[in-house]
């Protein structure tokens, strides 16, 4: 007899925001993709890379913007909108700290936009529970 393996609360809180939030994730990814080369300004990747970097970005989002579990979301490949993106870094509504324009410029921004954009998809995987 196959014994039932008993998901832990993280787990289940995960998998819980990943059914509740993925479909307006979807959309707003789809949202992305059709307007980023529209309404985000140019921005390099690699000043956006350092910039990432240096601002601590990656402590929370993970050195790819893939999210962490304990962290921020995944906020690469495929950004929100850059007017959405540059807006909720400028004033956060959760626990992120703000970033105004006398910490990160707006070129800057671009470049950390620009940065995201540019990281590799990850590879599909299926939930541990369907396997």
């Amino acid at each position: 007899m196959k014994r039932i393996r008993v998901c832990g609360p993280i787990t289940v809180f995960a998998l819980a925001a990943a059914l509740l939030f993925g479909p307006a994730r979807a959309q707003s990814q789809n949202a992305a993709q059709t307007s980023k080369s529209v309404d985000a300004p140019a921005g390099n990747v690699e000043a956006g890379k350092k910039i990432f970097n240096k601002y601590g970005c990656y402590e929370c989002h993970g050195r790819e913007g893939q999210g962490t579990t304990m962290g921020g979301p995944r906020i690469g490949p495929n950004p929100v909108p850059f007017e959405y993106f540059m807006s909720y870094v400028r004033k956060p509504t959760r626990e992120m700290p703000p970033y105004t324009a006398k910490v990160v410029t707006d070129q800057e921004m671009a470049d950390i936009y620009a940065f995201l954009q540019a990281r590799a998809q990850p590879p599909a995987t299926m939930p541990a529970i369907l396997k």
